[in-house]
C-alpha cells in the first residue's frame, strides 16, 4: 500500500526524534493512504510556519506486515469510546514517552471540527459518551497511520 505524509520540512530520513508530543496517537510519524490528505496538511503546516515548501513525500508499506510481521498494531476501526479515550490520553501526554506499547497505530484522524468536539468534552460542556456520539454523525472518517518505533519505521520504504 502507498501512504503519503504531508509537510513544509525536507526528509532524507525518518527521525522520530523531530516528532512533536501531545499529538492524537502520540509522538511518532504520521502518514494518511489518501494523498489529497496529506497534500492538505502539507499546505496548512506550510500557510501555519511561512517556511518551507509544501510537498507530499510517498512511502510504500506490505500490509500483510499489520497482521503477521510481528508488528504491534492497534486498529480503531471507527470513532469509539476506546479511541477517545486514547486520543485524549496521548493529547494530554506532553512528553516524549509512549504511554502504549504499539509499533503501529491506524485509526480516524482528529481533525479540526473533532478538536472542537475534544475541547467541548476537556471543558465539562459534554460527557464522554455525548462527545463519541457526536463523532458518529460526521462525515467523512480520515484515518491516519501512526509509526511510533524505529521497527515500524524500517518498513516505511521511501517511493
Amino acid at each position: 500500500m502507498k501512504l503519503y505524509h504531508g509537510t513544509n520540512c525536507e526528509i532524507d530520513y525518518i527521525d522520530l526524534n523531530k516528532s512533536k508530543v501531545g499529538k492524537d496517537f502520540g509522538c511518532g510519524f504520521y502518514l494518511s493512504a489518501e494523498r489529497s490528505q496529506a497534500e492538505e496538511i502539507a499546505n496548512r503546516k506550510f500557510e501555519q510556519q511561512g517556511i518551507g515548501v509544501a510537498k507530499v513525500y510517498e512511502y510504500e508499506f506490505d500490509e500483510e506486515l499489520l497482521q503477521n510481521g510481528g508488528l504491534a498494531v492497534c486498529h480503531f476501526e471507527d470513532y469509539s469510546k476506546e479511541w477517545a479515550e486514547f486520543v485524549l490520553q496521548n493529547r494530554k501526554n506532553r512528553t516524549r514517552s509512549q504511554l502504549h506499547a504499539f509499533d503501529v497505530v491506524i485509526g480516524p484522524i482528529a481533525n479540526d471540527t473533532v478538536g472542537f468536539q475534544i475541547r467541548k468534552f476537556t471543558s465539562g460542556i459534554i460527557n464522554l459518551e455525548q462527545f463519541v456520539e457526536e463523532l458518529r454523525y460526521m462525515k467523512g472518517i480520515t484515518f491516519q497511520y501512526f509509526f511510533a518505533t524505529e521497527k515500524a519505521i524500517k518498513h516505511l520504504k521511501p517511493l
